[in-house]
């Protein structure tokens, strides 16, 4: 068993420094509250993470595709991406078990957020990762006293290979793919506002 294989996404740069050299495979979670910077970072994630799969998804459940979303993937360049990238406009759970269950289907998803998920439990969460093992799902969740939110989230997060929370535009990881190369570091989604928000901070600590 300790001999195994296992493959693994050769991250460089500040995604190395931030998540490591992960597995694609599983469930993240990106986590904070609103107006904080998550879908601007799980934007910037997913167009990463399609260097390394032959297609990525993006499941906008809370928002549909809206005009906020609109600006936040246009910030992105998410449109660089061509045929790789596609948006699934609040599709919940049984519908994206039908997409994910065709040939060339998406091999990573975001899904956007598991507050917007109609009937989301434990259990739902465990089938769906038993049926769909190779593909990585990353959550989305709102934020309550420092925890995701709702609690079926703060279970989610338990079982996360890599936890990402957002405040201030910057994402602060807890990943279990650090290794002496990197992994662990904050990542800092908008430098300006990151700058402004934790200057308020100290401003306000004064």
């Amino acid at each position: 068993m300790c001999d195994a294989k296992f493959t693994v996404a050769d991250f460089t740069g500040e995604w190395l420094a931030t998540i490591g050299k992960p597995e694609l495979r599983g469930a993240w979670i990106i986590f904070g509250e609103s107006g904080s910077g998550k879908t601007h970072f799980a934007l910037q994630l997913l167009a990463y993470l399609s260097r390394f799969v032959d297609r990525v998804a993006y499941d906008t459940i809370e928002q549909g595709y809206s005009l906020s979303f609109q600006n936040s993937w246009n910030d992105a360049n998410m449109g660089d991406l061509g045929n790789k990238v596609i948006i699934l406009d609040k599709e919940q759970i049984p519908a994206l078990r039908e997409r994910l269950r065709k040939r060339k289907s998406p091999q990573v998803v975001v899904i956007d957020s598991i507050t917007a998920l109609v009937g989301f439990t434990r259990a739902t969460f465990a089938s769906l990762m038993d049926e769909f093992p190779n593909k990585l799902f990353i959550f989305i969740a709102h934020e309550e006293g420092g925890k995701p939110y709702p609690a079926v989230a703060r279970h989610v997060r338990k079982l996360s290979e890599v936890k990402l929370r957002v405040e201030g535009f910057k994402a602060f990881p807890t990943t279990r793919f650090a290794t002496a190369e990197g992994g662990g570091e904050e990542f800092v989604i908008w430098p300006e506002g990151a700058a402004r928000y934790y200057a308020q901070i100290i401003d306000n600590d004064k």
